[in-house]
């Protein structure tokens, strides 16, 4: 504790306050709840905390540490006067190793709502305080100690947005913010297996039998945490809660000619499938529909337990979403469009194709009449020929 004093108390030495009680005007008062701000981004945490009641209760930016961690330049504050009121803003990477000494938790319970078809539903939990240090060195300080409480919460399986709570405590602020990485994962379609060619779906559709790859990515995530597929399927609808919907995997069970690539062993998962049909639109030319996938996003030590067959609460099948849950966001491809094995014709063309039967059969016909009068000539020839050997023959 004495070496965090020298350190402050060094930092002092080197510089001067920026901020001083006058120019905080209004803003000079006691501390309340609602003092610190906190964004739970897909890279790094936020923190904001207001620096004027910082200065009323007799401190200053630099006697904010976060989580002790004096001695890492890295982890200090920053002061932010170009906003109203200032703050004093702290920045570190969701990396476990060097997120400046938070705390990194991660619980498993049953998926409830739409995720109640799984039985262990991870969520990591990054928490931590930033305190106030207090440099007086007599018997007796006048000075309260401040304590700024953050906590977001990043679930690990993805089909829903997450909604923003904001919790207080009995501490002088306690801000706990539900995280997202929902912004880092995006689906694309291929058509070759190394994953170079974009699938580009005609507006004719596809044929049947065209093999599909896809692939789910997640693009600025950490690295502690790989992309897992716990089920795909295909919908009639984008938004597939009331439609018609068919599995092309699931845990403990894929789809006979689905194919998996890669899953739970990166930051990618990959997997392929033959273009089908639903049964439900075989009287349309077309037919259209939609792919969804339900991901996980499993921390490097931990993906091997989910990779294995597992039981499902209960068997897939719809559900509403409930337990204060909305706002559905799916990691969902573009409309997949299959065509019927023969092409369609335009009216131009049965019309060219009906005058082109009609030309051919006027050829066969022409063709049949002279070569039937081949042979009525012929045939004459020769009975004309016979007479007149009989008629030379009765001279």
């Amino acid at each position: 504790m004495a070496l965090l004093g020298l350190l402050i108390l060094g930092a002092l030495v080197q510089g001067h306050l920026a901020l001083t009680s006058s120019e905080c005007g209004a803003s000079l008062r006691r501390p309340e709840y609602t003092d610190i701000a906190v964004y739970c981004g897909t890279e790094s945490i936020n923190l904001a905390i207001q620096v004027c009641p910082v200065i009323y209760t007799g401190y200053n930016e630099s006697l904010l540490i976060l989580n002790q961690m004096a001695n890492d330049p890295l982890c200090r504050g920053t002061l932010d006067a170009t906003v109203t009121p200032p703050v004093v803003r702290f920045t570190f990477p969701l990396r476990q190793l060097d997120a400046c000494g938070s705390i990194f938790r991660t619980t498993s319970a049953p998926g409830t709502g739409i995720f109640s078809d799984f039985s262990n539903i991870q969520t990591v939990n990054i928490s931590g305080v930033v305190r106030s240090f207090d440099p007086t060195l007599g018997t007796v300080t006048y000075n309260a100690e401040l304590k700024y409480f953050y906590s977001c919460a990043y679930p690990l399986e993805y089909l829903v947005n997450n909604t923003q709570v904001d919790v207080s405590s009995s501490s002088i602020a306690v801000k706990d913010n539900n995280g997202s990485f929902i912004s880092t994962l995006s689906m694309q379609l291929f058509k070759d297996v190394n994953y170079t060619a974009p699938l580009v779906i005609p507006s004719v559709g596809i044929e049947l039998r065209t093999k599909i790859y896809v692939q789910v990515i997640a693009a600025n995530l950490t690295s502690q945490y790989h992309v897992l597929l716990d089920r795909c399927y295909a919908s009639l609808s984008a938004l597939p809660s009331n439609s018609t919907f068919f599995n092309l995997f699931v845990p403990c069970s894929k789809d006979l000619f689905t194919t998996m690539l890669e899953n739970g062993n990166s930051q990618k998962a990959r997997f392929s499938f033959p273009a089908f049909r639903f049964t439900e639109q075989q009287n349309q030319t077309i037919s259209t529909y939609f792919l969804h996938c339900i991901t996980r996003l499993c921390e490097t030590s931990t993906c091997a337990q989910f990779k294995q067959c597992r039981r499902k609460r209960r068997d897939i099948q719809t559900t509403t979403i409930t337990d204060g849950l909305s706002d559905t966001t799916l990691i969902t491809s573009g409309p997949i469009r299959t065509r019927a094995d023969t092409p369609p014709t335009t009216n131009e063309g049965a019309k060219s194709s009906a005058q082109k039967d009609s030309g051919n059969g006027a050829s066969v016909g022409l063709g049949i009449a002279l070569a039937a009068l081949v042979v009525v000539g012929t045939i004459a020839a020769l009975m004309a020929v016979s007479f007149y050997r009989k008629l030379r023959m009765l001279r």
